[in-house]
């Protein structure tokens, strides 16, 4: 995402320094070219170029220095023409000075309406920070990378979510995506995060987990205050993903998202669900619960979890951006953090900057680690998938 600084509009100081330079050697090249012109020329209206141009990088107070500083010139110039008291040497002045004045006024409207934007900004930024946590780079074994854009260039938030709970046994992880834009999306992913946060660590199975988050968003959209929006058509999809400390496997519950992506050994596998659950939101009686799938996760391995923003990013010509020939092609590399760099300028590059969703990518690499190890929370030692048992249930 685009940061912007929060004065004027974005230029530096040490720019806006450099760049003063500019009207001032504008005024005095046509304070010059005046008085040595002849009486029958009058260059002295262009001094309103350089109020006008001070403008475009500096503040208010920039802005006004440099407008006097062309009326004292135009002042200069009448005084040694004598011409000060002449009909057109006042009208030049006065029309000079109130196109200065007028150009300080909307100047600081401009710093005015920044400034709000800015700590508009920065409440936006709070918000994610509580709503949207920043995941852990490190759980156990575990290494994470995560990234976010919002479809709406300059908002800081909206309808996708992720997080990560490390609990006794291991690592639970949500990831998702709310129908829609907007405040009732957000609220929506606040509401599914907090029960994720409140929940996983009590470690229910992934279907447990699963009915309890179908129940809270079902229960959401039945209250009152949701009355008159399309609460009926709003759902979350999500993935509910469970990586065990001490066995090479992980289990997956798709509840209508798009299947994650498992890299081993140069190879990107798409892990596709037997059954897919119903999305969040989908308050019918006899609604498919899903079945839990498990596939392996060796050390080495790496998962790359994404919403539908990623996958269905589009070129010019409609095309949706090919995630898994893009992983499947690229050298294999043991930093999450490298592969949301590369994902993220390779989307940008192919549908030419624009978003029409939300998107949220999250990578998670099992370290390889020889030997026994404590674990983060019992501190307890537990036996490394490397040498524990390797049978998958299916």
């Amino acid at each position: 995402m685009r940061r912007h600084s929060g004065k004027g509009v974005g230029w530096s100081r040490q720019s806006n320094r450099a760049l003063v330079v500019i009207p001032v050697v504008l005024i005095l090249a046509i304070t010059v070219a005046d008085i040595f012109a002849p009486q029958t020329i009058h260059l002295g209206p262009l001094l309103v170029v350089a109020p006008a141009l001070t403008a475009s990088f500096g503040g208010s107070r920039l802005t006004a220095l440099i407008g006097g500083l062309a009326v004292s010139a135009l002042l200069a110039i009448s005084v040694i023409r004598n011409s000060l008291f002449t009909s057109n040497h006042e009208s030049q002045l006065i029309a000079l000075i109130v196109i200065s004045a007028f150009t300080v006024l909307f100047c600081r409207l401009r710093e005015r309406h920044s400034a709000e934007l800015q700590q508009v900004r920065s409440v936006a930024e709070a918000a994610q920070q509580v709503v949207l946590r920043p995941l852990p780079e490190h759980i156990g074994t575990l290494r994470i990378a995560s990234a976010y854009r919002a479809a709406t260039d300059q908002a800081r938030i909206g309808g996708d979510l992720f997080a990560a709970v490390p609990t006794r046994h291991g690592t639970r992880l949500l990831v998702g995506d709310v129908r829609g834009k907007g405040l009732p999306a957000i609220e929506d992913s606040a509401l599914v995060l907090g029960a994720f946060r409140s929940a996983a660590y009590r470690e229910p199975t992934l279907t447990e987990l699963g009915a309890e988050l179908r129940a809270v968003v079902c229960w959401s959209l039945s209250q009152p205050d949701r009355a008159g929006t399309d609460s009926e058509e709003s759902f979350v999809t999500a993935l509910l993903v469970d990586i065990p400390a001490d066995v090479p496997e992980l289990r997956i519950l798709n509840c209508g998202h798009p299947p994650p992506i498992r890299l081993h050994a140069g190879q990107a596998t798409a892990l596709s669900p037997r059954q897919y659950a119903t999305p969040l939101g989908i308050c019918l009686p006899q609604a498919p619960q899903g079945a839990v799938d498990t596939f392996p996760f060796e050390p080495g391995d790496t998962l790359v979890l994404y919403t539908d923003g990623v996958s269905e990013a589009r070129a010019d010509d409609g095309s949706f951006y090919p995630l898994l020939d893009r992983l499947s092609a690229w050298p294999d590399t043991d930093s999450p953090g490298a592969i949301i760099d590369h994902l993220r300028k390779d989307i940008v590059r192919y549908c030419d900057g624009t978003f029409g969703d939300d998107a949220a990518l999250v990578v998670v690499r099992r370290e390889p680690v020889t030997g026994a190890r404590e674990s983060p929370r019992s501190g307890h030692r537990v036996r490394h998938p490397s040498v524990a048992h390797r049978s998958v249930q299916r």
